[in-house]
């Protein structure tokens, strides 16, 4: 296997791991994990330098879908009981991604470790 069907393979199983430890791994929303890692595919062969960039960027993208279909998604396990807010991942444009809350800065987890959280 090369190194960008590794790379896709590896992003793709740490996002799956993060929706299953918040209950929402339903097909209709692996089929979003599906699209995002087919979009993905086609972002780094037109620019390879970004490989290490996928893992933070397929969470964003499956995030941005469920807020479409679904709603906010991972909600901040760190402000629970005030205003529901979602999880963003830092950096936008990184490698190491981590799923934060933005409102008091804590980094909760690496992206595909949410599930010593929810």
């Amino acid at each position: 296997m090369d190194q960008l069907e590794q790379t896709l393979h590896t992003a793709r199983a740490l996002v799956l791991a993060d929706l299953e430890a918040g209950k929402v791994a339903e097909a209709d929303v692996v089929s979003l994990v599906e699209e995002a890692v087919s979009h993905r595919r086609w972002w780094v062969e037109q620019w390879p330098e970004g490989i290490g960039f996928v893992n933070g960027l397929i969470a964003q993208d499956v995030q941005d879908a469920l807020l479409d279909r679904y709603g906010r998604w991972p909600l901040c396990p760190v402000c629970l009981g005030t205003d529901p807010h979602a999880l963003e991942v830092e950096p936008a444009l990184g490698e190491d991604p981590h799923w934060v809350c933005s409102k008091t800065t804590t980094s909760v987890a690496r992206v595909g470790a949410l599930n010593k959280w929810l």
